[in-house]
């Protein structure tokens, strides 16, 4: 039984602990080193800062990047791609060009015995109404119709400086406690609802975190980032563990409160 790995939140074109391109570089080195010797990869959204598709172009740069998916596809590793919050314009290009599958919502999985719940997690959870009321209007029509006709340097402008502006006032570096984190609240309120899962795995919310939820059967994992952790997990003989790409010294939230010192 092979491996298998999960990763989000790269935020290609955007600034963070270094740079997009050093970031970039570090991801496609990962991509070679680790993806490429797993049996399936799934990357968790908000793998660009912005994305969008026009009919016949797509964004400058991310060439690394690209030609290491590529690469991936060509030797036959199944890739699933799921859209974030930052990338909700990604259409068919990567399934028409490489074969990938794309997801818009959470999509249950079932891997080495474990029925596993995966998506990005935004718009998930109680509160968040000013976001949840923003996607909605993103992912209207109109809305995508409209933006196709500015000029890609005006409209390419505006998307990075809205998405500049929305990272810079995110507090996303903070673990607010079990009553408060919106996807670990999600991730409960589905269970009280009848789902049964051993794995509920999402992005969105930057932090490594690998959390039992209160039926003490079902794990919360996120991902974290790729701005700050270098972070990804792994799946290998029903178990997944959270590991950090050449950054040691990092922690994984999990119910110890003591865990959680590091990220208040």
């Amino acid at each position: 039984m092979g491996k298998i790995v999960f990763a989000s939140d790269f935020h290609l074109g955007q600034k963070g602990t270094t740079s997009s391109e050093e970031r970039e570089k570090a991801l496609v080195c990962w991509i070679d080193e680790v993806a490429m010797q797993a049996e399936e990869v799934f990357f968790l959204g908000d793998t660009f800062d912005f994305w969008y598709e026009y009919k016949s172009v797509i964004p400058k740069g991310f060439t690394r990047f690209l030609g290491a998916i590529a690469r991936l596809a060509d030797a036959g590793i199944p890739i699933h791609l799921f859209t974030g919050n930052h990338d909700m314009w990604i259409f068919d290009y990567f399934t028409k060009e490489l074969g990938i599958p794309l997801y818009r919502q959470p999509t249950e999985f079932v891997r080495q015995g474990r029925r596993m719940l995966i998506g990005h997690g935004d718009g998930l959870g109680p509160g968040d109404r000013r976001y949840k009321f923003l996607k909605k209007i993103f992912n209207n029509r109109a809305c995508i119709w409209l933006f196709h006709w500015l000029h890609p340097s005006i409209g390419m402008w505006i998307a990075n400086k809205w998405s500049s502006s929305s990272r810079e006032s995110n507090n996303d570096y903070v673990f607010t406690g079990p009553e408060k984190e919106y996807l670990l609240r999600y991730c409960e309120g589905e269970l009280k609802s009848g789902a049964n899962f051993d794995y509920m795995i999402f992005g969105h919310r930057h932090l490594p975190i690998d959390y039992l939820l209160s039926n003490e059967k079902t794990r919360y994992i996120n991902t974290g980032d790729w701005l700050r952790f270098k972070s990804y997990g792994v799946m290998e003989n029903g178990k997944i563990e959270l590991k950090f790409y050449n950054e040691p010294g990092q922690s994984v939230i999990s119910n110890d409160p003591e865990s959680w010192k590091s990220f208040s």
